[in-house]
């Protein structure tokens, strides 16, 4: 059972620094901006924007700006019960880890949420701020098992990435993509499918079918109008992918979602 001490968010803190000490809990570090100098166990660690690291229990660390330049990172102070296994091998072994998250703008909003939280007093409050935690270190194993990418596959398909987000509701061709990049359509997919676990056109339809999903709860259009804004110039092939993605025909999906209260949850990357 993790066990949550405190959240922080050092904003631009001048003469920032913590004292050499054998820490007693663990500590999760997200840098958002500059750079944080750090001593673990003899050696120097510099953490810079987008880095996450995880300091174990029992390390010896101390810490301080770079260079006197004031940074930014989030920290989580935290706790595991004596004896119990969290399942986050890095937490359960003990192990330092320094590493990029590749989902950093999605990682930032949840310690935003975590520490905003914190400082709250609504009711349950500590179930909420452990179960961001859990997502967090639990986005890091997963990232950690996987093969480690090139940073110009990262490059790749991030940039194939930004330009879905924002042409999702056009037509949308491999072609078009590999062209983006200068690689072949061959390689746009595969390299796309390596980074996020499904190819460039699929991404295009979950990102369609979560605003659909948000304009049949939020708006007065239609079927076939949603169907028409996002592309789908065939309202009876926009039904069949609705369901293949969400599990619900639009009428179900509103019912279902008018029923409970809740919209029911789709598969998307964020």
């Amino acid at each position: 059972m993790l066990q949550i001490m405190s959240v922080n968010f050092d904003n631009e803190i001048p003469q920032w620094r913590t004292n050499l000490e054998t820490i007693p809990y663990n500590v999760l570090v997200v840098v958002r901006q500059g750079q944080v100098r750090y001593e673990i166990n003899g050696s120097v660690v510099i953490a810079e924007a987008e880095d996450v690291l995880f300091i174990p229990r029992g390390a010896r660390r101390s810490g301080e700006n770079k260079d006197g330049i004031p940074h930014q990172k989030h920290t989580v102070l935290f706790t595991c019960e004596p004896g119990a296994e969290t399942g986050i091998p890095f937490v359960d072994q003990g192990h330092f880890i320094k590493f990029r998250l590749s989902p950093i703008q999605y990682a930032y909003h949840r310690c935003d949420r975590l520490y905003e939280e914190m400082r709250g007093g609504k009711s349950y409050r500590s179930i909420i701020c452990l179960g961001i935690l859990q997502e967090l270190l639990g986005m890091m194993a997963r990232e950690l098992e996987q093969p480690a990418l090139t940073p110009s596959k990262l490059k790749y398909a991030e940039a194939v990435k930004a330009y879905l987000l924002e042409h999702y509701r056009e037509q949308i061709e491999i072609a078009r993509l590999a062209a983006l990049i200068g690689r072949s359509p061959n390689y746009v997919t595969a390299v796309f499918k390596e980074v996020y676990g499904r190819s460039p056109i699929r991404y295009m339809h979950e990102l369609r079918m979560q605003e659909a999903c948000s304009l049949l709860l939020g708006s007065n259009m239609t079927v076939a109008g949603i169907s028409q804004y996002l592309g789908y110039y065939d309202t009876s092939y926009f039904h069949r992918v609705f369901k293949k993605y969400c599990g619900l025909s639009p009428t179900e999906y509103v019912a279902q979602a008018q029923r409970s209260g809740m919209p029911p949850l789709i598969n998307t990357i964020t």
